[in-house]
């Protein structure tokens, strides 16, 4: 979670300084997410040449310990002549007998019609196919595919894609990926006509489907995509056996993974498990550009002027709590704190108070009982309501960076926000008498 090399000294206020993404250009849905030879390697979608979503090519950055990132320029771009002419879109990061292989959605033109390519990583470099790797399903009734994953159970691989059926029906494709050049279609593993799917909200296409176990139980993730409107992400909490040799869902319970109105598309990946590292689901989510009513908003035309739009959430992990599943910040991320703002050894002692200012890039621990609340202020004005909670025992967190706010109520659904301060304005944390706080400046990249 630390900036680029190039970016400290970004003339907007609202560029991330701790989240890892190029200077200037679009991004969106995090992809290709692997650990290889000690590094992580995360990639987005990315267009380097506008704030806009146009010609997408896949950017990458890399992590040795999920704090400090480098740039590593574009992995992978449209071939002309090939499937993925009009962009390489989202897709899977997986290992072929220690080697990286990026599959992803190879996308011709804009119809919402897509097949699925391969990249190979040959020396520091990948190598693109032209190979198509699954052609669009043989099957009248599908009419929307995209975004490739890819699980593994009873040592078997097998693939899914984002559905959108002639009904008006998400669902979740199925494919045998035994062979990882070849898929073969095998219908569907889910739609939304299933009882427990229906009660998720309504969409068109379910996108950018991540299917990870988590103990005993498996999560899959989905993303609401509504007749071309991204409106949120959610999640079916089930179990997955093999039966007459295919892989079967039976989700017992839904929801929302995320409350706020910019997290979309996130990624899931299987983490440790090995050297005593802790077995954990990591997860990174697309923060777009979108803000809450009465919140000051960023428009297409504000994100030309700047250069720049999307962003990564912080790195997260991925937890069930009964029939519940949420998101907490990853634990390293508590190697950010700096200087104690707020606290025992803090300027206010630990005491109540009513209102304090904090940095551009900080994080704030709430606990207690009563209402606390965030603004973005000038001197003596009430300024933006960003967010407010009403606390009831157990701990809030909360991470800010720039334009980026990530809320963490302890057993509760988080909330990313996008907010953009103006010169004048400040961040201030506003708590009742019964609420506990404490704040950290965050650590900027040396």
């Amino acid at each position: 979670m630390s900036t680029l090399p190039s970016c400290p000294d970004h003339p907007d206020r609202s560029f991330p300084r701790l989240h890892p993404r190029p200077a200037k250009g679009w991004l969106n849905d995090p992809n290709g997410i692997h650990h290889v030879d000690g590094r992580w390697h995360v990639f987005f979608q990315y267009n380097p040449d506008s704030a806009r979503h146009d010609r997408i090519v896949w950017g990458q950055v890399s992590s040795a310990d999920l704090l400090n990132w480098t740039e590593e320029g574009i992995a992978i771009a449209p071939q002309p002549g090939t499937g993925d002419e009009f962009g390489c879109w989202t897709g899977v990061g997986v290992l072929d007998d220690g080697v990286p292989i990026l599959l992803y959605s190879g996308v011709r033109d804009d119809s919402g019609r897509s097949e699925v390519m391969l990249a190979r990583r040959e020396g520091d470099r990948f190598q693109q196919s032209p190979h198509v790797v699954a052609p669009m399903p043989d099957d009248a009734s599908v009419v929307i595919v995209r975004d490739p994953f890819v699980f593994e159970v009873e040592g078997r691989r097998w693939g899914i894609q984002c559905g959108g059926l002639a009904s008006g029906e998400p669902a979740v494709l199925l494919y045998d990926a035994a062979d990882l050049t070849s898929w073969k279609y095998q219908g569907l593993l889910l739609d939304g006509t299933d009882e427990v799917a229906a009660t998720l909200p309504p969409a068109n296409a379910w996108e950018c489907p991540q299917l990870v176990p988590v103990g005993d139980e498996w999560v899959l993730i989905v993303s609401f995509w509504v007749a071309g409107e991204l409106t949120g992400t959610g999640y079916l909490l089930g179990s997955l056996e093999v039966r007459d040799g295919l892989p079967r869902y039976e989700p017992r319970v839904a929801g929302l993974l995320d409350d706020g109105p910019s997290f979309y598309a996130p990624q899931a990946v299987r983490a440790g498990g090995a050297d005593g590292d802790p077995e954990r689901v990591l997860l990174w989510g697309w923060a777009r550009e979108a803000t809450t009513e009465g919140v000051r908003e960023r428009s297409a035309e504000d994100a030309d002027i700047v250069g720049w739009s999307g962003m990564l959430t912080s790195v997260r992990e991925l937890v069930v709590d009964g029939d519940v599943v949420r998101t907490v910040p990853a634990r390293e991320l508590v190697q950010l704190r700096g200087e104690l703002l707020v606290g025992e050894l803090g300027r206010l002692r630990g005491e109540s108070f009513t209102g304090d200012m904090l940095p551009d890039q900080a994080e704030a621990v709430l606990s207690g009982t009563g209402a606390a609340e965030l603004r973005l202020a000038a001197d003596g004005e009430p300024g933006q309501l960003v967010w407010r909670g009403e606390l009831s025992g157990g701990t809030t967190r909360i991470l800010l960076d720039a334009s980026l706010i990530e809320v963490f109520p302890e057993g509760a659904t988080s909330t990313t926000l996008r907010v953009y301060p103006a010169d004048g304005e400040s961040y201030r944390l506003i708590v009742g008498p019964g609420v506990r706080a404490e704040a950290w400046r965050l650590r900027l990249p040396e």
